[in-house]
């Protein structure tokens, strides 16, 4: 029961910060997914992935701009994004877990002093 908690407690937090600040839930739910569920070191990132994907359709589908997405802007990001993905996910296997977490740590830090500055 306290390991369903633990998972309900994450997605429900990568969720919020997902819908209110459009992006960062993945961020979020990798450090809470180890500490409240306990989650196995090699099943993070897919498992993140797998939470994220629902959660962005969903936060996609009633937004405010829903009838005014930018897909214009928005295909040069995409037709990148899937052979980027397609990449991360055969490196996924051959990078050491510690560092794909450093890797994230640094994103997060990064990410964070960017938006105070």
């Amino acid at each position: 029961m306290k390991e369903k908690l633990g998972y309900i407690l994450c997605g429900a937090a990568a969720g919020a910060v997902n819908g209110l600040l459009g992006a960062g839930g993945g961020m979020l739910l990798v450090p809470l997914l180890t500490m409240l569920a306990h989650t196995d070191e090699k099943q993070l990132f897919p498992t993140s992935v797998a939470v994220i994907l629902p959660i962005c359709l969903v936060s996609l589908t009633i937004s405010p701009g829903w009838g005014n997405l930018p897909w214009e802007e928005a295909l040069p990001y995409l037709l990148g994004a899937i052979p980027g993905g397609l990449l991360a996910g055969w490196l996924d296997k051959k990078i050491p877990v510690k560092w794909l977490h450093r890797a994230l740590g640094i994103l997060i830090i990064w990410g964070g002093i960017r938006y105070i500055w």
